[in-house]
Formats: structure tokens, C-alpha cells, sequence
């Protein structure tokens, strides 16, 4: 059996990566496995890019957020929070494409492909499945669509976009996806329960197949190592409880930040024994621009992509905290667990699902930051040892290569 997995880049956000392990899971569970995408980061072989001029892959980016940008009336405020895959790229020539048995999609906008090139992925003959890394597949164009159900019967009105006219730009979008789905064969996998659940409620989706299967992540990479060692080798603190927070935009109001502030102040203002004992590590953009804000020393570390060096800082933490807004199946916290480490986040989206609520971590009410902080402070408590011993068991048996493989060929046999 030959996959072809589709990404708009090969390692860059999250989707990227839980697509570029999956397909490395995939061949270490007897299934032929390559990768197209528009963005290379490296020279694996079984990852191919698109051959398209380099100033051609811009045009199509730059057209698309241009249209967008006219439709919300010259206005940059969601900007990237939608897309209409109005232009991309013919995938279907290459040779990679035409060799597989199963295309499988997964995160392809911001002009990689159009509604157009995936029509004609869906006639081409190929058993196709698509991962929903948001909800992009099953809206008009959001990839989150927040308190609106619009989804549900008509996309219109958009939220999102200023003047909220009846037929906007989601109205035609919305209505070209269903001509697109209506007589195609497709598998869609949610990565969390939550958004397979969302997805069945949709129109665009009735009549066709939804499952769940969570991302998978490489457990001889992701596992518990010396957090002593740790500290040290990133010149972290010994004598503090560090909690991690790390996000690619930290000013994105999706993440949250704003509400483990509040949880660090109600903790300094309330429990002034905690004060000399936590420290925060933040990973990212910008990161070093918010010691001011936090009433604990912040420890900022530059936002990095490999592994080896996420997984030493997991490993120097105590515990992730994920104030996330909005949130599918965050890989942060699967890394997180396979580490050892317990975490902290919002009942939102699929969180609730990776995160057992004073199993392995806490679950704090939404949008309540006292109940973070709450959270915060009673997994730092007598249970934290046996927490950590019950985040890695549960990456074990839910997010290793092997089962989600297996799970995943279930699928594509």
C-alpha cells in the first residue's frame, strides 16, 4: 500500500508535525509512506515540493490574502483566520501522486492548494482521507469558527468579516465545498474527538464518514529524562517550580496569555508562600518581551523546532500550562505527557480528552483563571509525582506510532 501525505509545509506549526510524524509512524508499521508539500524545511527523501517557481508560491499566497483582504474592506483584522483557497497548485501530474493508493490530506491552505486542485484530487480515483487539524474542511472559510454555528445549516454573515453581508465571501465558499463533497468518497478523521463531533453536526459533512484518531509522536524521542541535568544544560533554575508556556505568536488572543497572567497574579496575591518557589519558561516569538508582565521571574527561550531541544526543555519544567482559547489536539501536550510532565488547560476543544482531570493534570473551568491557578497549585501538590507517572503512561497508550498507525491503516484498507 503507497500514501501520499499532503501539507502545505513539511515540519513548520502543528499540523505540519503531527502530518510528518504520521507518516513516519506509518513506515515503521509497513506502509509506504511520502509526503508532498509546498514548504520543505529539510532533505528527507520521502518529502517531496511541489516544483513550482519560488515567486510563482508567493503570487499564490499574496492573491489569496489580497482577495481576503478586499472582502473585509481593507481591513488586516482576521486576516489569517480564514482562507478561500481561491488559488494553488495542480498536484495530480506528479509522479508521487500518481503512484499512491491513498491520498491523504491534511493542512493544504495559505495557497498551497485551491478548492479547484482539490476537486480534482477528488475525481482523480484515489481513496482519499483527510485529517482535520481544525475546521477548516467542514466551515465556509474560518479555520475556527468560535460561538458561531453557521456551519451547521449556511455559512453567511461571517463574523469574521466586517459589513456581515447575507452572501459574503464564506456564502461562496461555503457553497462551492458542498459541490465539491457531494458526490466524493471520503474518509474524515478528526484529531480529537471534539472536532469529529463538531464535524458530524455539519452540512457539508452529512452522509459522509468521521472518525477520530489522535496525532502520534515518537516515544523513543518524546520520554522522561534528568530534569537536574536539564536545568542545567539550559541554565535554568534549580530551587524553583518552572511551569512551561510556549506558543509560535504569544500575542495570538487564541492562546490565552492573558489568563495565566491573571492565574500567576491571584497565586502571588493569595499565596505568598509560592512566591520565592515558581519561575515561568516561555517558548517563542516575542517571549522575552513579557518578564514585566508575570509577577515570577520568566525564563525566555528562543521559539525551536527540533525536537531534541523541545523535549530537554519539557524535561527541565514541572508542568505545561495551556491556557488555549481554542484548541483541537494540541501536540504540545502530548509531548508534554510522553515527558513525564503534567498539565494544566481549559475544558475547551480536544483537551478535556488528553488531559484526565486530576489523573494526570487539571482541567480548569473555561476562561476562569482562579481555577487555573487552582490548578496549578494542587498539581504542584503531594500527587505531583504519581501525575507524572500517569501523563506518561497515557502518551503511551494512546499516542505512540504503533497505534495510531494500526488505527490509521484500518482506514485506508
Amino acid at each position: 500500500m503507497k500514501v501520499v501525505i499532503v501539507n502545505t509545509s513539511e515540519k513548520v506549526g502543528g499540523a505540519a508535525i503531527a502530518a510528518n510524524r504520521l507518516m513516519e509512524a506509518l513506515k515503521k508499521n509497513g506502509v509506504s509512506a511520502k509526503m508532498i508539500v509546498r514548504d520543505r524545511q529539510t532533505d528527507k527523501i520521502s518529502v517531496v515540493a511541489v516544483k513550482q517557481q519560488s515567486w510563482r508560491l508567493a503570487l499564490n499566497f499574496l492573491w489569496e490574502r489580497g482577495i481576503i483582504f478586499l472582502s473585509n474592506g481593507f481591513s488586516r483584522k482576521n486576516l489569517f483566520q480564514i482562507d478561500i483557497a481561491n488559488t494553488g497548485t495542480d498536484i495530480t501530474t506528479m509522479p508521487e501522486f500518481q503512484q499512491a493508493d491513498v491520498v491523504h490530506l491534511h493542512w493544504v491552505n495559505q495557497g498551497f492548494l485551491s478548492l479547484d486542485n482539490i476537486d480534482k484530487i477528488l475525481r482523480s480515483g484515489k481513496k482519499i482521507v483527510v485529517t482535520m487539524h481544525d475546521q477548516w474542511y467542514f466551515t465556509g472559510v474560518c479555520h475556527y469558527s468560535g460561538d458561531c454555528l453557521n456551519y451547521r445549516d449556511q455559512c453567511r454573515n461571517c463574523p469574521l468579516i466586517r459589513g456581515r453581508v447575507k452572501k459574503d465571501i464564506s456564502w461562496k465558499v461555503f457553497n462551492r465545498k458542498r459541490r465539491m463533497y457531494a458526490n466524493a468518497d471520503i474518509t474524515f478523521v478528526g484529531c480529537s474527538q471534539w472536532i469529529a463531533g463538531l464535524a458530524r453536526t455539519a452540512t457539508l459533512f452529512q452522509g459522509k464518514k468521521v472518525v477520530s484518531i489522535p496525532n502520534a509522536i515518537n516515544m523513543d524521542v518524546f520520554h522522561p529524562e534528568d530534569k537536574a541535568l536539564a536545568r542545567q544544560s539550559l541554565g535554568l533554575p534549580s530551587d524553583r517550580r518552572l511551569l512551561l508556556f510556549g506558543s509560535q505568536r504569544i500575542t495570538d488572543e487564541r492562546k490565552g496569555f492573558k489568563y495565566l497572567v491573571e492565574a500567576c497574579e491571584h497565586i502571588h496575591r493569595n499565596y505568598p508562600e509560592w512566591t520565592d518557589k515558581i519561575g515561568i519558561v516561555v517558548v517563542g516569538a516575542k517571549s522575552e518581551t513579557i518578564d514585566s508582565m508575570l509577577p515570577f521571574p520568566v525564563y525566555a527561550v528562543d521559539y525551536v523546532s527540533d525536537e531534541k531541544s523541545m523535549v530537554e526543555i519539557y524535561n527541565a519544567v514541572d508542568l505545561y500550562v495551556t491556557p488555549s482559547l481554542q484548541d483541537n489536539l494540541p501536540n504540545t501536550i502530548v509531548e508534554s505527557m510522553a515527558c513525564g510532565v503534567p498539565c494544566v488547560g481549559f475544558r475547551v476543544g480536544g483537551i478535556p480528552e488528553m488531559i484526565d482531570h486530576e489523573k494526570n493534570g487539571y482541567v480548569a473551568r473555561y476562561k476562569d483563571a482562579v481555577d487555573f491557578a487552582n490548578g496549578i497549585l494542587w498539581s504542584l501538590g503531594d500527587s505531583y509525582d504519581d501525575l507524572c507517572t500517569k501523563a506518561y503512561e497515557k502518551a503511551v497508550a494512546t499516542y505512540s506510532e504503533k497505534r495510531v498507525a494500526e488505527k490509521y491503516k484500518e482506514i485506508y484498507q
